[in-house]
């Protein structure tokens, strides 16, 4: 058996076994959620709290027809 087969063989048991997701729900949600608070923390850091807030204001006044 060439290695390529066993190397497949063990990348297919793996995704189709039963603990294929085991623990994975909690390491991805608590990735994204450092994710998201270096992004929070980089928009504050930078200053663009009030640019963001008004460019959304912005698009929103325009996408509801007001202040335009």
């Amino acid at each position: 058996m060439s290695r390529f087969t066993r190397w497949r063989k063990a990348v297919v048991s793996r995704m189709r076994g039963a603990g294929r997701d085991a623990g994975a729900g909690f390491v991805e949600y608590a990735g994204l959620m450092i994710i998201i608070a270096g992004i929070f923390v980089m928009i504050d850091q930078l200053g663009l709290d009030g640019t963001i807030s008004s460019a959304i204001g912005d698009a929103v006044d325009r996408v509801v027809g007001g202040g335009g």
